[in-house]
């Protein structure tokens, strides 16, 4: 066969002939599977919700397999010398370790996909949803990470002249058991850390959270690092270990529903009971108010005014925050409108001044007796 094909393309260089072998065949191979995957796509029905996403996600390995396949059976054939014939075989070797990370990572990803079918984030109590949406993301990007760098170590120590990198890539990654180099030690420890968030679950997918003085969800929980979306839509990065070694705050950990309070500062001569009605009624008339807690007391004093705090609790972080301020404004017009002289004022108290028939006179304007 190959005499064959040297005959017919005689006047061609033998490695020009090899590589147009190998190049058709890479092209005959991709025809075959787009038809192949448009033959599925018809086979498959429409309320099949299950086999389109496979087929979607399987589409890049297939497709690589297939180029693969069709290089090992037409490589033996090509008119190639033996130093170009090792190259290409080296090249096969790598891209087949490329093909195995990619079919397992496509593999962890069709499998937390399938798993996380189960659970809606989209409705008011999804602690357990979240949690497992938590969990299956950081083990998720965990073993992603751990399959490129396993990939990517294999694939190196089939070179010779860097097969010392890989082994070390290799061995940092953990499968040889020791830690190589101060370089990798962030990696690892951000990956430590993702999997103990994933197993304490300190923060959860869209969990309320307070840190560095911001106010957010959690967005995104990566394989080192954690998104926050914060109020103003902008985004917050953080590494992961923060979570672990700093404190912050996490509205969310265990129920959605908060407390807000809400301060006046109200004068000494305020009807505090009327206030506290006006705070009731205005909670029943709000929405936001989820009918647990509405309360309110004299918290403090000081040499002008009291200090009220007003309770009201609310389903969620956001109703909380737009319900603590409807309060506070119907609190502040309440006052005006109702209670004028409760509002805050400043108290003098000026003695009237004597009288110029109680000033003594000096002896010298003193009248003479007639």
């Amino acid at each position: 066969m190959q005499a064959l094909l040297v005959r017919i393309f005689g006047l061609v260089p033998d490695w020009l002939v090899g590589l147009g072998l190998i190049a058709f065949a890479i092209l005959c191979a991709l025809l075959v599977h787009k038809l192949a995957r448009a033959v599925v796509r018809r086979a498959i029905r429409p309320q099949n919700s299950l086999a389109l996403p496979i087929l979607q996600r399987t589409a890049g390995p297939a497709r690589l397999a297939l180029c693969l396949i069709a290089v090992a059976l037409v490589l033996p054939l090509a008119p190639l010398d033996g130093e170009l014939r090792g190259t290409l075989t080296h090249l096969f070797a790598v891209a087949t370790i490329a093909l195995i990370g990619w079919i397992s990572i496509r593999a962890v990803d069709l499998v937390a996909g399938r798993y996380l079918q189960r659970f809606r984030v989209d409705i008011a109590e999804n602690f357990l949803a979240r949690k497992h949406v938590t969990q299956v993301s950081v083990f998720k990007r965990v073993v992603d990470t751990l399959i490129i760098i396993v990939a990517i170590s294999t694939a190196l120590m089939t070179f010779d002249s860097v097969r010392q990198y890989g082994v070390s890539l290799f061995a940092s990654a953990g499968a040889a058991g020791v830690i190589v180099g101060l370089a990798a030690r962030p990696l690892l420890s951000n990956l430590i850390a993702g999997v103990q968030i994933a197993v304490t679950q300190p923060i959860r997918i869209e969990d309320a959270v307070i840190i560095e003085n911001e106010w957010g969800w959690v967005e995104d929980i990566a394989s080192t690092y954690v998104v926050i979306r914060l109020w103003d839509w902008r985004r917050m990065v953080v590494p992961l270990s923060y979570f672990i070694e700093r404190p912050f705050q996490n509205w969310t950990r265990d129920a959605a529903s908060l407390i807000g309070s809400v301060i006046l500062h109200v004068d000494y001569s305020a009807d505090v009971a009327r206030i506290r009605k006006r705070l009731e009624e205005a909670a029943r008339e709000s929405k936001l108010w989820d009918g647990a807690v509405v309360n309110l007391q004299v918290v403090d004093t000081n040499t002008r005014t009291m200090e009220l705090r007003a309770l009201v609790s609310a389903r969620n972080a956001p109703q909380s925050w737009d319900l603590r301020c409807e309060i506070r404004e119907k609190l502040i017009a309440y006052l005006q409108r109702e209670m004028p002289d409760a509002l805050p004022r400043d108290r003098a108290d000026i003695s009237p001044p004597l009288a110029l028939y109680d000033v003594p006179r000096p002896a010298q304007f003193a009248r003479a007796p007639n």
